[in-house]
Parts: C-alpha cells; sequence; structure tokens
C-alpha cells in the first residue's frame, strides 16, 4: 500500500534497526517484561473490534487507526502491520455507529475466527456479546475496552474485582452498578494485568492502543507509529 511504503522510507530505518538489533524475543500471546523492548515482530496477529448500534465511532476507529499504521519490516520493500483487523457483532446486518455511520460487520459471534486482541468500545451491549467477551477472553492475549466499553467488559465478569476505568462522566456509575470494581480516577487506561485493560474516554484508546504497540513490538515501532498519525499526546508512555 502506498502509505505503508511511506513509511518504510527513511524514517523508518530506525525502526527496522531496532527491530534487527532486539535480542528480546517472546513467543505467542507474551508481552516483553518491560515496555520499549522489541520483540521479534509477529504476523496477521488477528484483532476483533466489536460493534453494535450506537456504537461510538472513535473508540474503534481510534484504536484501529493505530493497529493499521504499525509499520514492521517485512521482507524486502514491504511492510507489516503485523495485525490482521475485522469486525464482530451480533449478526451480519449493517450497524449504525454514532452519527449515522454504517458498518457492515465482518463476522457474527458465532462465526469469527478466535481472536488475539479484543476492543470493545461503547455500544449498545447484549448478552450475546457478554456470553462471546466471556468465552473468546480466555484464549485472548488481550481483551481492552474504551470509554463505557468498560461496562460490556463488566457485565460479562471480566472485571470482578479488578482496577478498570471509562469515560470521567460514568466513573461514579461504574463504581456504583458494580461495587467490585476498582474504579480508578484521572487516568488514560488501567492494565489489570497482561491480559486486560480499559481505557477512559474516546481518545484513551488511541492511547492504550499504542501502549499495546510498545508492549508487543517495542518503543521504536509505537513512537513511529504516532508519529504517522500526527498524533502528540504522550499517555501512552509508561
Amino acid at each position: 500500500m502506498q502509505r505503508r511504503n511511506f513509511l518504510l522510507g527513511a524514517a523508518s530505518l530506525g525502526v527496522m534497526a531496532a527491530t534487527r538489533a532486539a535480542r528480546a524475543v517472546t513467543g505467542a500471546g507474551e508481552s516483553p517484561s518491560e515496555p520499549g523492548q522489541a520483540p521479534r515482530p509477529e504476523r496477521d496477529v488477528p484483532v476483533a473490534f466489536a460493534i453494535a448500534d450506537g456504537a461510538q465511532v472513535i473508540d474503534f476507529a481510534g484504536p484501529w487507526e493505530v493497529f493499521q499504521d504499525v509499520a514492521v519490516p517485512g521482507s524486502g520493500d514491504d511492510v507489516d502491520s503485523g495485525f490482521r483487523l475485522f469486525t464482530v457483532a451480533e449478526t451480519m446486518e449493517p450497524v449504525r455507529a454514532t452519527g449515522g455511520l454504517r458498518l457492515a460487520p465482518d463476522y457474527t459471534f458465532q462465526t469469527a475466527p478466535q481472536p488475539r486482541i479484543i476492543v470493545v468500545g461503547a455500544q449498545r451491549g447484549t448478552k450475546v456479546l457478554h456470553a462471546w467477551l466471556k468465552q473468546a477472553s480466555e484464549k485472548a492475549d488481550l481483551t481492552m475496552s474504551v470509554c463505557t466499553g468498560a461496562f460490556q467488559l463488566a457485565r460479562a465478569g471480566l472485571l470482578a474485582g479488578k482496577p478498570a476505568t471509562t469515560h470521567h462522566l460514568f466513573l461514579d456509575k461504574l463504581e456504583k452498578d458494580f461495587p467490585d470494581i476498582q474504579v480508578k480516577r484521572g487516568l488514560r487506561f488501567v492494565e489489570a494485568g497482561p491480559r486486560l485493560a480499559t481505557a477512559g474516554g474516546l481518545t484513551s484508546g488511541i492511547d492504550l492502543a499504542l501502549h499495546v504497540v510498545d508492549r508487543r513490538l517495542g518503543r521504536a515501532v509505537a513512537e513511529q507509529t504516532a508519529s504517522y498519525m500526527e498524533y502528540q499526546s504522550k499517555g501512552w508512555i509508561v
């Protein structure tokens, strides 16, 4: 793709050098021991974005943009993002996101391949979504929410007894509805171990996605991705 060829230019040379020089190698589903280390990149890591009517556009589009813009050096002049992105919904019927955006899901919860990363933004959840989240998260490397998507993880039973955050206007409601959750305030995102994370509202999902890239592929790749996106926030750096 043309945009990926751009990423392979002079600015990507540092990423290539960092990747080649990396000594830390992780297996499937593992993360570097410290942020910034650069493991050998995996290919075609499946990332599922759960969508439904009322889905907040930036909640899924922000992390989608991050994962699609990652520049992992491939063979020859090619650059591979390393991630295979798809949407999943209760049915194959088109979904109306915020602002009237019409989306056609790639899979249903019954037909979707097992994801390694799950992204759940603000949306009208259902028991079918919650059942899928509970099942799919058992084999996923990471399940992450953005904004009030945290309520969907909570209803699936994934946040019980764990720290979590959500949009600042809904922190009190999360705390009231789920008193067993350790609600955290004033943070862009919260990690509850290596396999579960929640982001605050809207743009916080971009920070969490960049942090995931940092953990999986190293600081140089994450910084290059943020630079390509013209994203100036440093909220993803921990």
